[in-house]
């Protein structure tokens, strides 16, 4: 995501001026109506436009019309006492059921100036539009990294328009994406992950961003990643992440689509004919960097289409990796200890092989059936979306002479399935053939029973 912060214009006036469109009817919103409220400004917010501008970190020139300072600034903004004391668990179960209108305002009365938007150019516009149906002033961010696509950066030029802003843009160092260019070149990250480009180009950049913050709004869904999102709460201490003040806990994060439907979020953005992405268009869902993003297929999740060659459980940038939980031994995800994923592709129809199992179809040049086997880990959302096709599937070949086997190749058993077994990301499907020991990987993404059928078809 390209973080840059960027400024609602100081004058509610301005704000409502800026967009074409009126105001919705509350039964779109919910009952919270944003704009019945005086146009007077709040003291903090008042006294927080009085200071002087400081120049920031890393500034772009000034210009005329910004009256924010930038994110990464070196002065302490004035905001209301012991924020960081809240109890802000207690807050978001409070808020567990307010709409994301709600949410939103709540977040900007109580932050002001010190609490900023995080916009990557895909789907979290929504986030832009909330703020402004608030009638409060508000900031946008966004990372640069350098490699967005060219309708990404359309849409960065639609969004200020729109709605009269300026987004606050981060870059990445320009002498560390040298270092690592230089010696990894520019695309190492498909041979030994993401982690480290993104670190580079987007981690270290947001770091910057958030340490002149006190508060950030994020467009995390539960429904992204049910692998890494599945419990985001409406607010939280951010894990990862230090503030303004620096330390544990002085930073605040705000979700105000966690519960949220993707389809949801794009009626809204429809209801209000709001700016969004080309891409989603071409089949985009979720977007990144372009050599790390790419439209997915009916039925695929939307994660699908970030890092696609690696393991769908490392689908996080680190921008959110406080999201990730741990693993035990073998793999299964954890929580408070205690293993909460059950096994999948359960059937009699499916034989569950061991290692050596697996090591024997390797070694057989001369089988009497051919087989087909799914690497998987149960944990995998991608494994247990297609669970009810290769079920189907194993059904539809009980008694035609191929044999439906699946192998749990996470945990102690990842190295072995890569090394021996092609393994890529999950889930890989493998076809064994009646005379030939080397085993023929499925290519496509479409998992549905007609496409696995058809390539078992084909060669058997």
């Amino acid at each position: 995501m390209a973080l840059a912060f960027t400024s609602s214009s100081a004058i509610h006036g301005s704000l409502s001026s800026s967009s074409s469109y009126e105001q919705p009817k509350v039964s779109q919103l919910g009952t919270f109506q944003p704009l019945e409220r005086p146009q007077l400004l709040s003291s903090t917010v008042l006294n927080s436009w009085r200071r002087s501008a400081v120049k920031p970190l890393n500034a772009e020139p000034k210009r005329n019309d910004s009256i924010v300072p930038s994110a990464a600034t070196i002065v302490a903004p004035e905001v209301g006492e012991n924020v960081e004391a809240e109890d802000f668990e207690k807050l978001a179960k409070e808020l567990q059921n307010a709409s994301p209108l709600e949410v939103m305002d709540k977040a900007l009365e109580k932050f002001g100036d010190d609490i900023a938007i995080a916009f990557s150019g895909a789907e979290d516009v929504a986030l832009i539009e909330y703020a402004h149906l608030t009638g409060r002033p508000y900031r946008v961010f966004s990372l640069d990294t350098g490699r967005l696509n060219p309708e990404t950066y359309q849409l960065f030029d639609t969004v200020e328009k729109h709605y009269g802003i300026r987004i606050e843009y981060m870059f990445p160092d320009s002498v560390e994406v040298q270092a690592l260019v230089r010696t990894k070149g520019l695309f190492s990250f498909y041979e030994d992950g993401h982690q480290e480009c993104c670190r580079v180009r987007k981690v270290r950049p947001l770091r910057r961003a958030l340490k002149g913050l006190r508060a950030w709004i994020t467009g995390q869904r539960k429904d992204q990643s049910p692998g890494t999102r599945s419990e985001i709460p409406i607010v939280q201490v951010d894990p990862s992440f230090e503030g303004l003040d620096g330390g544990a806990g002085s930073l605040v994060k705000w979700n105000p689509v966690a519960n949220v439907d993707g389809k949801d979020i794009w009626n809204f953005l429809r209801a209000m004919n709001v700016p969004v992405n080309s891409l989603h268009s071409q089949g985009y869902v979720s977007i990144g960097c372009e050599p790390c993003t790419r439209p997915v297929l009916p039925g695929q999740h939307e994660r699908e289409g970030r890092w696609w060659w690696e393991d769908a459980k490392a689908k996080e940038c680190g921008l959110h990796k406080g999201n990730i939980k741990d693993e035990s031994v073998d793999g299964a995800v954890q929580t408070n200890g205690t293993a909460t994923i059950a096994d999948i592709f359960d059937t009699k129809d499916i034989v569950t092989l061991s290692k050596p199992g697996v090591e024997n179809l390797l070694k057989l040049e001369d089988r009497r059936e051919p087989w087909l086997v799914v690497l998987y880990a149960p944990w995998c959302q991608f494994c247990q979306a297609m669970e009810g096709s290769y079920v189907e599937l194993a059904e539809k070949l009980a008694g035609s002479g191929v044999k439906v086997g699946k192998f749990r190749a996470d945990g102690d058993q990842k190295a072995f399935a890569q090394q021996e077994l092609q393994l890529g990301s999950f889930p890989t499907i493998l076809f064994f053939p009646k005379h030939s020991s080397k085993a023929i990987k499925y290519p496509s993404e479409k998992r549905d029973v007609d496409s696995l059928l058809a390539f078992v078809n084909a060669l058997r």
